[in-house]
Parts: C-alpha cells; structure tokens; sequence
C-alpha cells in the first residue's frame, strides 16, 4: 500500500479556521515537520484543502 509524506511549506498564519484544524488533524504544527499517512481518500480530501500549505510525495512500500 502507497503512503504520503506530506511536509508543511508554509505557515498557517492568516488561514481560515477549518485549515488551521485541518493542518492540526494532519499533524503538522511547524513548517518543514514531515508526517507520513497512508494513502486513502480521506488524507487526499484533507490535502486538497490545505494544498496551498504542503507538498506531497508517495512513498512506496
């Protein structure tokens, strides 16, 4: 099964509410802190919403 590394890029400063807790739900409180998920459609919903702040790369395992 594919997983994700998702890295914060930048800060959540300004951001709605709804982004701030999904970067929260996501994990990721600081930029450059990395979290690794496994690939599923519920992640990807919450990339989508917050893609302005992280980068993704898929992992193979």
């Amino acid at each position: 099964m594919a997983k994700l590394k998702i890295t914060q890029t930048r800060s959540t400063i300004g951001c709605l509410k709804n982004q701030i807790a999904t970067m929260e739900a996501l994990g990721l409180k600081k930029i450059r802190s990395v979290k690794i998920h496994e690939d599923n459609a519920v992640i990807r919903g919450m990339i989508d919403k917050v893609k302005h702040l992280v980068s993704v790369e898929e992992i193979q395992e």
